[in-house]
């Protein structure tokens, strides 16, 4: 049965009906679930969970994959990275998450609104919110492990935006070297150009992420767009 919206928006309406109505949580995620098709929250999750989509995004990772993972804002591409770096010991990797947008307590509240307690994923998720964010930080802060890596970046369009990092060209080309050498995998979030929304295409694709400076997109091995719920996952070239 396919959902209104996906899970996690889903709990954010349970959240405000709790507050608004003056009910119990359990309650009101119940009284979603109903209104979506199902007996109960349990019986809601217990169906999704069978292809929750970063489950669908590491069945299809190998090692020395550069991906890109672009929506328009609100369908989730964020909060799929964040469950993919929280993932990622699924693949024996350590799970890292980048950010140039968002802080510290901004992550705190998109774990939550996943059902993830930071507290105990931080044994297993480093999670940086420097402003110095770049490939060769990036590539700086992976090289101090030894174990394998898996890397999300949030997100592309602010990787150039100091005027001291390299172009975003080189940038992404020296990720890929990286990943390649190591056989590490690197997740870049991308934001999807305004004008899809006004497209009667089904699903984004590479001409709709937005490059404010150039950059050749078959570089990446893979290319996830979300929207509307469902995500699609492909080779880039």
């Amino acid at each position: 049965m396919h959902l209104s919206a996906p899970i996690y928006q889903l709990k954010r309406q349970a959240k405000l009906l709790a507050r608004q109505r003056d009910m119990p949580l359990h309650k009101a995620l119940d009284q979603i679930a109903t209104t979506e098709g199902f007996q109960s929250w349990g019986h809601l999750a217990s169906s999704a969970s069978a292809g929750l989509p970063a489950d669908v995004v590491l069945s299809q990772l190998q090692p020395g994959d550069l991906v890109l993972l672009g929506a328009r804002p609100g369908q989730g591409k964020t909060l799929l990275g964040l469950e993919l770096a929280s993932k990622a010991a699924t693949l024996n990797r350590t799970g890292f998450f980048f950010t140039l947008d968002y802080h510290m307590r901004d992550v705190a509240d998109r774990f939550a609104d996943l059902g993830i307690d930071q507290m105990s994923v931080q044994k297993t998720v480093e999670v940086d919110t420097s402003d110095e964010v770049s490939a060769d930080y990036v590539i700086g802060r992976l090289e101090c492990f030894d174990t394998p890596v898996m890397a999300v970046i949030d997100y592309l369009q602010l990787l150039d935006q100091r005027r001291t990092n390299p172009d975003l060209q080189d940038q992404i080309t020296s990720l890929r070297t990286y990943v390649k050498a190591t056989g590490g995998i690197c997740v870049v979030i991308s934001q999807v150009n305004r004008s899809f929304d006004l497209s009667d295409k089904p699903m984004p694709d590479l001409s709709d992420v937005r490059l404010p400076n150039p950059l050749d997109l078959s570089i990446f091995d893979k290319v996830c767009f979300l929207h509307n719920g469902k995500l699609q996952v492909d080779q880039a070239a």
